[in-house]
């Protein structure tokens, strides 16, 4: 009815709606809920967000950077809804290729996280992928640390091959924050297997992890819930540019 106020008269719109003159004026001269102003802040904020990460960032990302920048504790689910409403899109994944593969002679971290994909504060539990990224030079790959406990990327790298150096450039962006103890957990592939990958933990006092070959979250119940988030991450890194 109030889209319509300008070419229909509100009485006319009510009698053939079933609904009252008066309630629908009560309606429009009612002040906003807590809920709706806080909606309204919330959407200017993740706009402001999305535009500085260069239309990248969806809302596991945006969330994120809320709790952390912005001290706004709030669900992803909300993000999403708001950004639905208000237009805005993060980066999506393109389509499926193999970046991990096994050295079965190499030797294995042993899996220290064991399922529960959860830290109790910054810098405890890292976990590691690597995504697949086609440009129209030609194909890339982005190697990302992600910090479990706030879901932010703290390390990243992103080169044309899947040699041991796309990831040790990735932990070591991440070692600059000189963690303290901290566990990095990925999958089994040759890159993180590699000694070179391992040496540099040694000397970094990093805690290798890994689970099974190509799955850092090889599990169906705590660790299904952040590869998700992981995956969703990966895309959202990559600009458009």
């Amino acid at each position: 009815m109030k889209a319509n106020q300008a070419t229909f008269p509100v009485r006319v719109m009510s009698r053939l709606l079933g609904v009252s003159a008066s309630g629908f004026y009560a309606w429009v001269n009612r002040a906003p809920s807590a809920w709706a102003v806080e909606d309204i802040g919330l959407t200017a904020l993740i706009h402001t967000i999305h535009r500085r990460s260069g239309g990248a960032y969806g809302a596991p990302s945006i969330q994120a950077e809320l709790a952390d920048d912005h001290r706004r504790r709030v669900g992803t689910k909300r993000v999403a809804r708001l950004m639905r409403a208000a237009g805005v899109q993060g980066l999506q994944l393109r389509r499926f290729v193999t970046t991990t593969v096994g050295d079965p002679a190499a030797d294995r971290a042993v899996d220290q996280v064991d399922r529960p994909f959860t830290a109790d504060g910054p810098d405890r539990l890292w976990v590691a992928d690597i995504t697949y990224v086609p440009t129209g030079a030609g194909s890339l790959y982005l190697a990302i640390v992600l910090d479990v406990w706030s879901r932010r990327i703290v390390g990243w790298a992103m080169t044309p091959h899947l040699k041991t150096e796309l990831v040790l450039s990735a932990l070591n962006m991440a070692l600059a924050r000189r963690p303290e103890a901290v566990i990095h957990h990925s999958d089994r592939g040759c890159q993180y297997t590699s000694y070179a990958f391992g040496k540099r933990c040694r000397e970094a006092g990093v805690m290798p992890s890994m689970g099974s070959i190509g799955d850092a979250y090889d599990c169906e119940h705590d660790g299904a819930a952040v590869r998700p988030a992981l995956t969703l991450v990966s895309s959202d890194f990559v600009s458009l540019r």
